[in-house]
């Protein structure tokens, strides 16, 4: 027996030598020694074959390399119908649709048939009349593993006849055939997925009513469609997709349904930065164009990606409804057309992602969080600015001591000396301020940056070997850094970001310009 999905590639050999085509009729393909396979052994076949050669049964798909591909495997193995359970943007669409890698390149299928009959074991009506009829004759066509796929997104305005079928009267009148002959069906979605893989997302918005008119697909494997007494076990493998039944007010799936999907697989977010930053730097569409003008470093990256970790956790946002890993993409992709924008404005060939950027991301945070009754007081555009804080305010201590536990040391001799951000501070106490323009040039921000006394010294001090840009990046990063611990003041305004002493920030709170500061000391004003 020919090892699991050598049959096509051996069609193709003979195909190379005898300079003759894929069996064109029934005859020929017996004759070729074509053995039928059932969808979900065909599956398990080539996934061992992947197994055994190891080959990455999901390739793309990061994160899930020791917890959800496994389940998917195990799954599979067991030819089980699987439900994907977990918060949007977690690559559940993703897993089920990467699913055909495991068929076979091509199968036959009787030549105008609805529901990709096997010439070998037909099943519908047409396909056995038609062979009765042909015989050995019989047509057949070529089905690419590609068009082995169907996909229904559940909506309560489903019906059956969408997913099985119903009567067709117009089928019936131009045949004259009566209502009660199988001819007159018109069939759903699902028959003529059959021998593919079919997908049913948000599968809890799918009416109850729906919902069980899919019990006897999934366990006896026939269908029922209106009062006939029709059979049709279809051979498919259902993939089901869902958030957690508690989400919102949407509806749940029905027990015995769940009760027929044999294998539910919980699926989950990226764990670490890394691997989020991974997926990120995969999906996001930079055009070329971007790339070669505007650079981005690995700094500015991780900072995007903690957002969505800061959002995952915040108290404003409804954690049922998750936080999707859409929001670090769409970010990144703003985050490069700010650079880019502002770039195109000052006539610069070139520039980088700075930190003041990264205000261009908030409309790619707001649109992609819910939140609680808490964050709706705050407001969406001030709840982002707080999570951007926080997310500079986590990575700021990857790359600079931390300055909470410098405040520890405070009534120990040599305080000044033990604490390298006491110059940049006494710099802001002496009255100086620091206003960075959105759409300031590079040149023009690092030679601000480095008016401030102590910065440029604590950046190479920690980093030696960091180029012009990286420094000024660095020294971008401490400002906004201990603003975040509340040792300086940040303040938002129209067009620019305004560096000054805090206590000074504290004297001018009953000015004309009003602001407002989070606990952890990211405010926003203007707006």
């Amino acid at each position: 027996m020919d090892p699991p999905g050598n049959r096509n590639r051996f069609y193709k050999k003979k195909l190379k030598m005898s300079k003759t085509i894929l069996p064109g009729t029934l005859g020929e393909l017996k004759k070729a020694g074509y053995k039928s396979k059932r969808i979900k052994d065909e599956i398990r076949d080539n996934l061992i074959l992947k197994l055994q050669q190891g080959e990455s049964s999901f390739p793309g798909i990061i994160g899930y390399e020791e917890t959800v591909i496994p389940d998917t495997e195990r799954a599979l193995l067991s030819r089980h119908n699987i439900l994907f359970l977990g918060l949007r943007g977690q690559a559940k669409t993703r897993m089920a649709r990467q699913m055909t890698d495991l068929l076979d390149e091509y199968i036959p299928v009787v030549a105008g048939s609805e529901t990709n009959d096997d010439p070998l074991h037909p099943l519908s009506r047409y396909a056995q009349e038609l062979i009765a009829e042909k015989g050995d004759a019989t047509p057949i066509t070529w089905l690419h593993r590609s068009e082995r796929y169907g996909e229904k997104l559940a909506t309560p305005d489903v019906s059956v006849a969408d997913l099985i079928g119903d009567i067709d009267p117009i089928k019936a009148a131009n045949l004259r055939l009566t209502f009660a002959d199988e001819r007159v069906i018109h069939y759903g979605i699902i028959p003529r997925s059959n021998r593919s893989i079919f997908v049913i997302n948000e599968l809890p918005d799918l009416q109850a009513r729906i919902q069980v008119a899919l019990f006897n697909i999934l366990q006896e494997g026939d269908i029922q469609i209106r009062g006939f007494k029709l059979r049709l076990p279809l051979d498919i493998l259902f993939v089901f997709t869902a958030n957690p039944e508690d989400y919102t007010n949407r509806g749940s799936i029905v027990t015995p349904l769940k009760d027929r999907i044999e294998s539910q697989i919980l699926t989950h977010y990226p764990k670490n930065i890394e691997d989020s930053l991974t997926i990120t730097e995969q999906e996001a569409d930079i055009p070329e164009a971007q790339t070669e003008k505007v650079k981005i470093s690995d700094l500015v990256k991780r900072l995007i990606e903690q957002v969505a970790f800061e959002a995952r956790a915040s108290e404003m946002v409804d954690q049922k409804s998750g936080v999707s890993a859409r929001l670090p993409i769409a970010a990144y992709e703003n985050a490069v057309s700010a650079a880019e924008r502002r770039g195109i404005i000052n006539k610069e060939k070139e520039t980088q992602v700075w930190i003041s950027d990264l205000t261009g991301i908030i409309p790619s945070v707001t649109g992609k969080v819910e939140l609680v009754y808490e964050g709706e007081q705050e407001g969406p555009y001030q709840v982002a600015f707080n999570l951007l804080g926080k997310a500079i305010r986590t990575q700021f201590i990857q790359y600079f001591p931390n300055p909470d536990a410098l405040k520890k040391k405070r009534g120990q001799q040599k305080e000044a000396d033990n604490n390298p951000y006491r110059p940049i501070i006494n710099w802001f106490d002496k009255g100086n301020t620091l206003d960075i323009l959105f759409n300031i040039t590079d040149k023009e921000k690092i030679r601000l940056l480095y008016k401030v006394d102590g910065l440029y010294g604590l950046v190479k001090k920690t980093f030696p070997h960091a180029n012009e840009k990286e420094n000024a990046l660095l020294m971008e990063l401490i400002l906004h850094g201990l603003s975040s611990y509340s040792l300086i003041s940040k303040k938002v305004l129209d067009g620019k970001i305004e560096f000054k002493d805090l206590m000074g920030s504290m004297l001018n709170i009953g000015s004309e310009t009003s602001s407002y500061e989070d606990e952890e000391g990211f405010e926003q004003e203007g707006y």
